[in-house]
């Protein structure tokens, strides 16, 4: 059967590769421990799972509007307002079958062929995807690890054509876990008005901040900034609720609504029981983000200090989500790989252990290494990666 151009050209997800692959070996009786995981490894907050339960009781079930419920829409608005002193109006916002589905249809809305999207590397493996979905061009700007992962004006000055229409901002990061200042962001932002770029903040690791850092959107500098920032979010990460599949963005109402009438003849509305759910994420209750947010902060500080002993990895210490992102091309080097693609794929092979290769975010000397799981697997983990290193040392 002849596909369409458009999927025939895509790169598939490294991170489900790696995944399947992983789960191929434990069917198969391996002890595989799995550190490719993109989710919180607790489970949904009880208070939120019976706000479900109970829309479903009083029968909740049936058709939203396509932009989902009114009061969803206001319970984010409220979070925006307390989180980052924003305005928004319901007819700004668009709740979305997660925050992917949320950046899918906003490049659908946003693009037409020959678009350029600046899209900083590491990247997370979507963005360049969905971007030629939209018929649009991906510009890749490198976030050099010496200026810890982050791109400059600069660079942005290097790149910037008459096609070029977007910016992607991912603060904390997703591979990295590093963090946007609000002076970098600011010089960011001045660039994009001067030069009538739009820039997209995906924010989805918002609220996992460690070491006393604090997140700051770009959308707060200035009223001038918000007008041309699409804020995405969603309560996957914050609330550890990846598989309710709900995101929202936040931006120009004439946007949103082009988002809207797109989701309106694709999904119909995002699942109305989840949105039941996320109701009641965006409510007083905020103790379980918190709880969560110190389990990962803790875990941080041992998986990290352990990793940095491990030979051939080096590796800056992240400020969010829950990810580490080493340098492991000494490591490939010194046990006789070509690259880290080859060295990860002997480490779960041999080791039992699946990591990510970079070379899925753009970063084929990087290795993503989740810590959403928990401890003892991780430390298990780390020395497992150090006996093979030391095995295979040349």
């Amino acid at each position: 059967m002849k596909l369409s151009n458009r999927v025939a050209a895509l790169s598939p997800s490294s991170t489900l590769a790696i995944t399947a692959k992983a789960k191929q070996l434990k069917e198969e009786g391996k002890d595989v421990i799995g550190l490719g995981a993109g989710e919180p490894d607790f489970n949904t907050p009880q208070h939120i799972i019976d706000a479900a339960i109970k829309s479903m009781e009083e029968g909740k079930t049936k058709y939203t509007a396509a932009d989902g419920l009114l009061e969803l829409k206001k319970a984010i608005a409220h979070k925006l307002k307390v989180d980052q002193g924003l305005d928004y109006e319901p007819n700004e916002i668009i709740v979305s079958s997660g925050a992917k589905h949320s950046l899918y249809t906003l490049f659908q809305a946003l693009l037409d062929e020959g678009d350029e999207v600046i899209v900083p590397s590491p990247y997370w493996v979507s963005y360049p995807e969905q971007v030629k979905l939209a018929d649009g061009t991906p510009i890749i700007v490198e976030g050099k690890e010496e200026n810890d992962f982050k791109i400059t004006p600069g660079q942005l000055k290097e790149v910037i054509s008459p096609n070029t229409k977007a910016l992607i901002i991912n603060s904390p990061s997703n591979p990295t876990g590093m963090l946007y200042s609000k002076e970098e962001l600011t010089a960011i932002a001045e660039f994009c008005l001067e030069n009538n770029l739009i820039i997209i903040s995906d924010e989805i690791y918002e609220k996992l901040i460690y070491n006393q850092n604090s997140h700051f959107s770009i959308a707060q500098i200035s009223p001038q900034v918000k007008d041309i920032t699409v804020i995405i979010n969603g309560v996957s990460k914050s609330h550890s609720m990846t598989g309710w599949r709900i995101g929202f963005a936040a931006g120009n109402k004439e946007l949103i609504k082009a988002m809207t009438n797109l989701s309106s003849h694709s999904t119909s509305n995002p699942t109305t029981i989840s949105q039941y759910g996320a109701i009641a994420a965006y409510g007083e209750n905020q103790e379980p983000v918190e709880m969560m947010r110190k389990a990962f902060e803790e875990r941080l500080e041992e998986v990290y200090a352990k990793l940095i002993e491990i030979p051939g990895f080096t590796c800056l210490k992240p400020q969010g989500a829950f990810y580490l992102f080493p340098n492991a091309k000494k490591a490939a080097e010194m046990t006789g790989f070509a690259n880290v693609d080859d060295f990860a794929k002997a480490l779960l092979d041999e080791a039992l252990v699946a990591v990510v290769p970079g070379s899925g975010f753009g970063s084929p000397d990087n290795l993503r290494i989740s810590y959403a799981t928990s401890k003892e697997l991780i430390l298990e983990a780390l020395d497992r990666i150090n006996q093979f290193i030391h095995k295979h040392k040349k």
